[in-house]
């Protein structure tokens, strides 16, 4: 089975006050340090993966950029990452390739690059269309420069273009937020990402709310119930104008959903190079999972990854979680056929328990999150992780 390739760069011009990533403003003095380190990652992929216990494979069919703002990097520091993987892997010719831009951040130089490098797909942190609302967070762009960027990827022949939207912004309103996902429908990309915002210690933002503040423009965040309003009319208007919801946070039109997150969500192989990046194979026991560290000096220094053997019980719960997240949910049938007739146990419970109030639906063997399902989601995922099979 082919891998996916995660590449994360954890650079960015400014740090949004709502991001929670590892990710932040570095001094462009340590980009090629770090450049260094990722590529000497992928070179020893298949020594460290054989050490691990995990079985590697060298085709490779979808390659992700992520951050950070890879777009921040000098094209040839971008270039010693593409050719580390050449010279690693076997790359498919119909390979999906997808980096993350920051708008504004798109030089001629760079568009140039992604067509001799085959980038396919670009996913574009817009977050907001208004103006104020981007500006609340730190964005740097505006609509105006958005809308140029899409249409410079369409003139450079990349038309599968992905936009972020976050619902519960700052200053966000019903009718800023209509206005919003009006935008992205008219720009006619083929695929959406709709996120309702975090609130939790990892972002600047996200501690000034949990504390009451009104650093970061905290009090003029939407609460919860305007918030979840926000998002479920982004999936009536998203789903009616032809880009159907697929996930829980995204949307495409037929043929262009994301093939590596995808490999997330439905437990397919995948390797992640870089700051924070995380990484699951196949093995002869079942499937290992490992991560690097989270803070930039520990990983260019070689701090050790960690490495743990995912157990029966805890594919299990993972085949239920991440597959939930699609729109497609599990089939029970497909789930005892992997892991026997008697792996549901407990979670035959955890399922009827969870129709009964409204955030499941059953359809024959097939079980999905209802569209309350979908706002609770991390509810009904929790079911599934406390839930012993044998209970």
């Amino acid at each position: 089975m082919p891998l996916g390739l995660y590449i994360s760069v954890p650079f960015c011009r400014t740090k949004c006050s709502y991001c929670n990533f590892a990710s932040d403003v570095f001094s462009r003095a340590v980009f090629d340090r770090y450049i260094a380190r990722e590529c000497g990652e992928i070179k020893q992929s298949q020594k460290a993966a054989e050490r691990m216990g995990g079985r590697f494979e060298r085709q490779v069919d979808s390659i992700y950029f992520g951050g950070g703002t890879p777009t921040i990097l000098e094209v040839a520091q971008m270039e010693r990452i593409f050719v580390t993987i050449s010279q690693t892997f076997a790359v498919e010719p119909e390979v999906e390739i997808t980096m993350e831009c920051a708008p504004g951040t798109l030089t001629a130089a760079m568009l140039d690059a992604f067509a001799r490098w085959g980038v396919t797909r670009v996913s574009l942190g817009v977050q907001s269309f208004m103006d104020q609302e981007a500006a609340s967070v730190g964005r740097l762009h505006k609509r105006e420069i958005v809308l140029d960027d899409i249409a410079r990827l369409r003139a450079a022949g990349i038309s599968n273009i992905n936009v972020d939207l976050i619902a519960g912004l700052p200053h966000q309103t019903r009718e800023s937020w209509e206005r919003s996902v009006d935008e992205l429908i008219a720009s006619a990309v083929p695929h959406a990402s709709v996120y309702m915002l975090e609130v939790d210690e990892d972002s600047r933002l996200g501690r000034e709310l949990i504390a009451g503040g009104q650093k970061y423009h905290a009090h003029f965040v939407p609460d919860d119930d305007l918030t979840a309003d926000f998002y479920e009319v982004a999936c009536e208007r998203l789903n009616g104008a032809g880009i159907e919801q697929y996930e829980i946070s995204n949307f495409a039109r037929e043929g262009h959903e994301s093939r590596h997150n995808l490999k997330y969500w439905t437990r397919q192989p995948y390797l992640g190079f870089g700051v924070d990046a995380h990484s699951m194979l196949h093995s002869a026991e079942g499937a290992i999972r490992f991560s690097n560290p989270d803070a930039l000096e520990k990983y260019v220094a070689g701090a050790a990854q960690d490495c743990i053997a995912v157990s029966e019980e805890a594919a299990l719960q993972e085949a239920f979680f991440l597959g939930l997240r699609l729109n497609r949910g599990v089939d029970l049938s497909e789930i005892t056929k992997k892991f026997g007739q008697e792996a549901l146990g407990g979670y035959s419970e955890a399922v009827s328990d969870l129709v009964a109030a409204g955030l499941l639906e059953r359809e024959g063997s097939v079980v999905r999150l209802s569209a309350r399902g979908r706002l609770l989601s991390n509810e009904v995922f929790e079911r599934f992780i406390s839930t012993p099979a044998d209970a």
